[in-house]
């Protein structure tokens, strides 16, 4: 989905002022698919009717009521309706920070923490995320860190794990992590990839196979997901949607729209309005 919200779709996405770790999206989705993408935060989300599919590196999960779904940082997905009635779900973004942080303070995992589920069925757990939710939309700040904690805690507890010390990188991962941090600097004008190969040693194809091996996306569309993030940021700050597109590099403010809408589930300007409220008392339903 492109432009304007398909009949029977509807969507808000925002934050609590007093929750600087947290976002949160609440949505029905029918015919509107997520691109494949990654967070730089966890996604934990709790489907409430319908099913969604949700494409991952180890295959589709298919998500209906009562399933929370756990999505670590920086994991390639896709995500589509699953049924023709399409999906209504709530959704947490809390950043691996906040979750490092509870799991230190509840539970017997320390470091940086994963979740080494991606989909479970835990009614109880989806609940306490639409409880977050719902404390939020009321500007009830306590109750929401409140049960985001508790909620947070009992995930952990039954689907998290400490992470591992990361392995000594091959000469692939350096090429790529080396590649991903030049396209970084280089954003707005990026060099082709047999230039970007050619500057880092390598070849086209191997350069974009490491990349593809690191991050689970081949480097063009990386850079597309790279480029609504710092467009995210930029709106954050209150840059006006057609300077943030032209910073990033998207050709022009529709093409920041289109693909912004596509990956973050609404447009720039109903994001960036919603930044500049500290609440509302309901779930958003313009079409």
């Amino acid at each position: 989905m492109a432009g304007a919200r398909q009949p029977g779709e509807w969507a808000r996405h925002w934050s609590c002022a007093a929750l600087p770790d947290l976002e949160l999206l609440r949505a029905r989705y029918i015919r509107h698919t997520f691109p494949r993408h990654s967070h730089e935060g966890h996604v934990l989300a709790a489907v409430t009717h319908g099913v969604e599919d949700i494409g991952l590196p180890g295959g589709t999960l298919h998500a209906g009521p009562g399933t929370v779904v756990m999505i670590n940082p920086e994991v390639p997905h896709t995500a589509r309706a699953g049924a023709p009635e399409g999906w209504v779900y709530a959704t947490l973004y809390p950043s691996a920070r906040a979750i490092d942080a509870i799991a230190a303070d509840t539970t017997k995992l320390r470091g940086t923490v994963a979740f080494t589920e991606t989909g479970v069925a835990d009614p109880y757990a989806a609940r306490l995320i639409g409880e977050v939710h719902r404390a939020a939309e009321e500007g009830n700040a306590l109750a929401a860190d409140s049960v985001l904690r508790i909620a947070v805690t009992r995930l952990l507890t039954r689907y998290g794990s400490a992470l591992a010390a990361s392995a000594p990188r091959a000469a692939g991962a350096r090429d790529a992590a080396r590649a991903r941090a030049l396209l970084e600097s280089r954003m707005a004008d990026p060099p082709t990839l047999e230039a970007l190969a050619a500057e880092l040693g390598t070849s086209p194809f191997a350069l974009l196979r490491a990349f593809k091996k690191q991050y689970g996306m081949p480097p063009h569309t990386w850079l597309t997901d790279a480029r609504v993030r710092r467009a995210r940021r930029m709106l954050d700050a209150g840059t006006a949607p057609a300077v943030a597109a032209a910073e990033v590099g998207f050709t022009d403010q529709p093409h920041l729209n289109r693909h912004f809408t596509r990956i973050v589930g609404v447009p720039p300007g109903a994001y960036q309005r919603e930044r500049a409220r500290t609440y509302k008392t309901g779930p958003e339903r313009s079409r």
